[in-house]
């Protein structure tokens, strides 16, 4: 048996290791752009110094050799033959037989239609581990720089950059009302914001960028926004969405409605191929994609495994030493949704609940808690007076005692 894993991130690499565990001879080949295996989720982290690049690696140094693959690096996919069941590398033009395969390419940095953003220089995404290098490369004589977009990608740059170079004039420029929109609520995002302030950076919320500046050189000089305001800069980071790696798919046999479509096997509309990762255009985080590497690996093998678990809105951040979770729905879904809130000395919390049951909540300084608070949202565990009850919820109140004395969680 020949599978094929295309991309080496966490759906792919997770991926490698269930078909291994369960597989011991058949041959696994991974073909993948990159040569080096590390958590996107932690680039900032290179740029402020704080990792390495080998500190981002979460396999193995031997994996390849440990899992015995055969590891194509350095390599892009172009063409996925279908009837013939074949992929055709771009660098080399071999081709690649396969009787399972996995595409796991991920995504790459959205680029906008903004006047001159593809053609003016020292304009990155952060999205691979070479985004990372040159942002830190420039920033070491940069003055001003630009941030696109205020989501967990854009206020990771924003971070790496203020603890590598504190010299930096930072503009964050974001269309909506407040940071970590998708993340939090507009009080918990302002705990952040003003912090940030304070440290000098500048914000221009509901406001979007019309036109890159640059000389005849072609580097990046300022930006215009829609209003005409203009802000110099010379470094721009674009951090406004991704869109999934899958130019090379033919969609007329794979189906594609902003990422591969897929089914709770992992299945694609084409025989014996498989997607899983951000290539889906699923929500794009790192425990959704293990998930669906794993359950791919399981059906490759012929062996039936359902993605049986769609919660996947869980968001950690710790941004400025304020540590912040934010846990299924945090804005009102309907009328019959009851906001409790409470501020105190130990920080933030607000919980939204309906029908006795906690559909998300943000919790912001003490969370230690979070955990049974992510069980009882994730499951809607019902809890009588739940209203009344909400900010004294421990783990106290699902521990009992059977019978025989044996303490058990109750739930």
């Amino acid at each position: 048996m020949n599978y094929v894993i295309l991309g080496a991130s966490a759906a792919g690499i997770n991926a490698i290791k269930i078909l291994r565990d369960l597989d011991e001879k058949s041959n696994i080949t991974l073909i993948s752009k990159d040569k080096h295996i590390y958590s996107r989720c932690m680039l900032h982290h290179v740029i402020s110094e704080h990792r390495t690049l080998e500190s981002l690696n979460f396999v193995e140094d031997n994996f390849d050799e440990k899992y015995n693959i055969n590891w194509k690096k350095s390599c892009t996919v172009n063409d996925i033959d279908v009837e013939n069941k074949e992929v055709v590398i771009l660098e080399t033009g071999e081709k690649m037989k396969y009787d399972k395969l996995l595409i796991a390419t991920g995504a790459s940095s959205a680029m906008p239609p903004i006047k001159n953003l593809r053609e003016a220089k020292f304009v990155y995404g952060l999205r691979n581990i070479e985004d990372a290098y040159q942002i830190k490369e420039k920033a070491k004589n940069c003055k001003k720089v630009a941030i696109l977009g205020a989501g967990l990608v854009g206020i990771d740059a924003l971070v790496g950059l203020l603890e590598y170079n504190k010299n930096l004039d930072i503009y964050v420029i974001y269309r909506e009302p407040f940071i970590l929109n998708r993340q939090l609520d507009e009080y918990s995002a302002s705990v952040y914001e003003n912090k940030f302030k304070n440290l000098g950076v500048n914000f221009y919320k509901g406001a979007s960028v019309k036109e890159i500046c640059m000389g005849n050189d072609k580097k990046i000089s300022g930006v215009i926004l829609e209003d005409e305001t203009y802000i110099e800069c010379d470094m721009a980071i674009v951090a406004t969405g991704v869109m999934p790696n899958a130019d090379f798919i033919n969609k007329e046999f794979i189906k594609y409605d902003r990422g591969i479509i897929i089914d709770d096997n992992c299945n694609t509309s084409a025989k014996d191929i498989f997607a899983a990762g951000d290539v889906v255009g699923k929500n794009a985080i790192w425990p959704l994609a293990v998930k669906q590497g794993t359950v791919a690996a399981y059906n490759m093998m012929g062996k039936e495994k359902e993605i049986d678990d769609s919660f996947v809105y869980r968001n950690t951040m710790n941004f400025l030493g304020i540590p912040t979770v934010s846990v299924g729905i945090v804005d009102m879904v309907d009328e019959d949704c009851i906001v409790r809130i409470r501020k105190d000395a130990t920080g933030y919390k607000k919980f939204i609940i309906k029908d006795n049951t906690i559909q998300g909540a943000i919790v912001q300084g003490d969370i230690s808690y979070i955990g049974h608070l992510t069980y009882l949202i994730k499951n809607s565990v019902e809890i009588p007076e739940l209203e009344k009850r909400i900010f004294d919820i421990g783990y106290s109140d699902f521990f009992c005692v059977k019978e025989n004395g044996e303490f058990c969680y109750n739930i």
